[in-house]
């Protein structure tokens, strides 16, 4: 297992495990910091109970956590159990799992896409990756030196670009355009960073390595089929904490009603809560949740994250040597039916309202146009430090990655003031520091 904490540079002297040096990088990056200016759902600004990617990544990490010390309890005693990953290195995972992400969530994710869709695209994963490969601050070279184990547990779609994208599935000729046609396909790694893609996959065979990238088609365009271990985990995390928790949001911003939980979620759970018993609650969840009681609806929370945790098993798939890649997070079902439903309601009920949308659609124009305006004037828009990274590349696409790393980086707010401060007369000054 050795080669798997293994980073493409070594620092020797340095005593503590591998996978806290990874955690404490990811926690100490500027890029994890900006995620508390970031877009989870919800629009920022309008509340200060809901979560931002910030809160988003610290619930997940503190759920995968949870997942492998369920497994590791549950598995002690197999061999498997020495594949499991420390708390540690699974939080590492979860923390940085949406470091990628750019501002306006989602919808800012599209717009990006869109002004990229002709020099290699945009994709949050894909540039999570490259965040902790290149960008963040720790390395000149590597960004945040992360070990093997870690980076590879952050690839959820194990592709390059070039390998799941149909251009034919964009409408350029659409007038007005409508940008959410550009939504990108799902991989993991930008064409111009196969090299740490090809350095992660070394310590598995041809086999391994070739049968991990196989891909379905999906919605027009490519799809993977397979995921690490470790990204299974975070995955499931991921789904638990954006079905649970960002349910807890839309209930306590009155989004969402008690009436709506019958007509759209509970008959999928019909048998599930027979023995929901809680000192100080209801005999009905749902009663609970929307009790209008912060204490309440915190605890029946809680029971929902842990009905989805308890459950977790370890299947092996075939055609994988490594355990890594032969292993894989699951829950039942029935378990799975009823993710699935948590989340669907969440998009029908709160994403696809007129009233998000408003505000997706507004992060979008405001993405395209910056990204249009320093494209075309680089030299008096882009930042001093980014523009030394452009004058440094020799092809246009790598020029406009560059443009669109520092979009991506951006707050929600520093979106939106960089906006106001190129496009609006009345706004801006030579004094001014974004």
């Amino acid at each position: 297992m050795e080669r798997w904490q293994e980073r493409r540079c070594e620092v020797p002297h340095q005593k503590r495990e591998n996978f806290a040096r990874d955690r404490a990088r990811i926690i100490h990056s500027s890029f994890f910091r900006r995620l508390q200016g970031k877009t989870q759902v919800l629009g920022l600004g309008e509340s200060d109970f809901y979560r931002t990617r910030l809160t988003h990544s610290l619930e997940v990490a503190q759920i995968a956590a949870g997942i492998s010390e369920y497994l590791k309890a549950r598995y002690h005693e197999t061999e498997q159990v020495a594949f499991i990953p420390s708390q540690n290195l699974i939080e590492a995972i979860g923390l940085a799992h949406d470091i990628g992400h750019p501002p306006f969530g989602h919808g800012g994710e599209i717009a990006l896409n869109y002004a990229m869709r002709r020099h290699g695209g945009f994709e949050g994963n894909a540039q999570t990756f490259r965040i902790c490969t290149q960008l963040g601050e720790y390395s000149d070279f590597d960004g945040l030196n992360l070990t093997r184990r870690t980076l590879l547990g952050l690839i959820k779609y194990p592709a390059l670009h070039a390998n799941v994208i149909n251009y034919a599935v964009y409408d350029e000729q659409k007038v007005p355009l409508n940008i959410d046609s550009f939504k990108p396909p799902k991989y993991s790694i930008y064409d111009c960073d196969q090299v740490y893609f090809d350095w992660i996959l070394a310590p598995f065979s041809n086999k391994d390595a070739q049968q991990l990238q196989k891909t379905h088609a999906s919605q027009g365009h490519w799809r993977t089929m397979y995921k690490s271990f470790d990204a299974t985990i975070m995955e499931l995390a991921d789904d638990i904490a954006y079905g649970v928790h960002d349910l807890e949001d839309a209930i306590a911003l009155n989004l969402v009603t008690l009436n709506d939980w019958h007509e759209d979620v509970a008959p999928a759970f019909k048998h599930s809560f027979e023995d929901y018993h809680l000192e100080g609650m209801s005999a009905n969840i749902a009663d609970d949740l929307f009790s209008g009681s912060n204490r309440i609806r915190k605890k029946a929370i809680s029971y929902l994250v842990h009905h989805f945790v308890s459950d977790v098993a370890i299947e092996q798939r075939n055609g994988f040597e490594h355990p890594l890649l032969r292993l894989k997070v699951v829950i039942p079902d029935q378990l799975e039916e009823e993710l699935d439903t948590l989340k669907g309601f969440i998009t029908k009920r709160v994403i696809d309202t007129p009233e998000v949308q408003t505000l997706v659609y507004k992060g979008q124009q405001m993405i395209v146009k910056l990204f249009e305006a320093i494209a075309s004037n680089p030299r008096r828009l882009l930042e001093k430090k980014h523009y030394q990274k452009y004058l440094q590349q020799d092809d246009d696409s790598y020029r406009l990655r560059i443009i669109c790393d520092y979009i991506a980086g951006d707050t929600d707010d520093y979106a939106t003031r960089l906006h106001h401060k190129i496009f609006t007369p009345s706004n801006g000054s030579v004094f001014d520091r974004l």
